[in-house]
């Protein structure tokens, strides 16, 4: 079983087709201790023209958001910055790697007269209460990142991932098992293929989420087999990108445990429509 159903609606009313989601995964860490399911701000709402910023943040936040993705980088002097791209040019239009500038160079950058590039450490502090998922982009961005979330007390509210589990390997040798993480893409393909086989599979203690595509390219990873095997071994299922509101009522009544998206006032309404907003 992927969870319970439970009507959000009067039956007779135009949303009672729509189904309330209580998730059977109980938490296995205090990141999780919200219910399910779980409402991400990709990158703090990246369809609203700024991404990753302090300003950002406090959008998705004061809309009600308890749960932000984000990215960290490190700079050439050992800061970890909230940035995705390893260079500025997409976001700034100027030129410049993250890890060959200083913090002092990255201060200064603006974007329409707001500085855009936050530090990790200013981030936990301005918002205690809210859980971070932390994509740690680069190699030399782990030891730094680690270092901040132990220093800021923050462990039981970050989850570290990446799209490289060699990285995530070594995230969770300097965090320790307490620190919650996520899977590589290895990881989510051994997952994968161990739902489609039901063979046993062994995951590092701090896992407690796959966060993952809807598919990779042509090839499905979200459906009723992978989530109830996903269930089975404790494990949470977040999907990314969702943007548009047919597809997340979709995931939601397949049973999925958190959505991440960049529009986040239309999965506010999605959420809202369905009572699982808790704001």
């Amino acid at each position: 079983m992927i969870g319970k159903l439970v009507a959000a609606t009067p039956v007779g009313h135009p949303d009672a087709t729509r189904a309330r989601h209580t998730s059977d995964v109980q938490p296995r860490h205090g990141y999780l201790d919200a219910p399910a399911p779980l409402a991400f701000a990709h990158r703090g709402g990246a369809a609203d023209g700024d991404e990753n910023t302090a300003a950002a943040f406090a959008r998705a936040i004061a809309l009600g958001y308890r749960y932000v993705e984000t990215d960290v980088h490190a700079t050439a002097d050992g800061v970890p910055v909230i940035f995705h791209d390893a260079t500025l040019r997409r976001v700034t239009g100027e030129r410049g790697r993250i890890a060959d500038l200083r913090w002092a160079d990255l201060a200064s950058v603006r974007v329409g007269g707001a500085a855009v590039v936050p530090r990790l450490d200013e981030v936990l502090a301005a918002w205690p209460e809210v859980r971070f998922n932390v994509d740690v982009k680069a190699d030399g961005g782990i030891d730094a990142t680690v270092d901040t979330v132990t220093r800021a007390g923050a462990g039981d509210r970050v989850l570290l991932a990446s799209f490289s589990d060699a990285r995530l390997t070594r995230l969770r040798a300097l965090a320790g098992p307490k620190v919650a993480t996520s899977l590589g893409m290895r990881g989510v393909a051994r997952l994968r293929m161990a739902s489609l086989h039901g063979r046993p599979l062994r995951l590092p203690p701090s896992v407690v989420a796959a966060q993952v595509p809807v598919r990779y390219g042509r090839i499905p990873v979200v459906d009723r087999r992978f989530l109830a095997y996903c269930h089975r071994l404790g494990l949470q299922v977040h999907v990314w990108t969702i943007d548009e509101p047919t597809e997340m009522h979709d995931l939601l009544d397949l049973g999925v445990d958190g959505i991440m998206t960049d529009h986040v006032g239309v999965l506010c309404d999605v959420y809202r429509s369905r009572g699982h907003w808790a704001a």
